[in-house]
């Protein structure tokens, strides 16, 4: 039997996450469209700043008001902008993520044009919130997403 796309695109996500210098948490984001990939990120701050794993390797980075990293960007974020950035049209993209999106990284993904997000893990478990927002707020306006079933991706 034949791995499905969806089984290739996510473990290349989880691997992508293993290059995160975050020592907080490691994600990846693959982003494809009629089965090709457009552009890949992992969370992480601006190329060419700094290294949270180098710079403070037993706390991370400062966190913001909210206990995020104050300095790093998205999986996602970094996925769409290196698309952008390179003139990929997302328009019909389908987004593959280690980490369900959080309420920012979703409207970033509904703005961009994404049709479709699948993710492997609940950011709202990792962060003890009630809901995943971000999820919530794509599937509202017309973005599936829903968590990824390994189950159902060998063809």
């Amino acid at each position: 039997m034949k791995p499905s796309f969806d089984y290739i695109f996510m473990n290349l996500a989880t691997d992508l996450s293993k290059r995160s210098h975050c020592v907080k948490a490691h994600v990846g984001a693959v982003l494809t469209k009629d089965t090709r990939i457009i552009s890949v990120g992992y969370n992480g701050p601006p190329a060419g700043t700094h290294n949270c794993d180098d710079e403070w390797p037993d706390t991370g980075c400062p966190r913001d008001s909210k206990g995020s990293c104050s300095l790093a960007l998205h999986a996602e974020e970094n996925a769409i902008l290196y698309a952008v950035k390179n003139g990929a049209k997302l328009d019909g993209a389908t987004m593959y993520t280690t980490l369900s999106p959080c309420l920012p990284c979703a409207r970033l993904i509904f703005s961009a044009g994404i049709t479709q997000v699948l993710y492997k893990n609940s950011y709202a478990e990792y962060k003890g919130l009630l809901s995943d927002e971000g999820v919530d707020f794509l599937n509202r306006f017309g973005v599936e997403a829903r968590k990824f079933e390994e189950a159902e991706s060998i063809l």
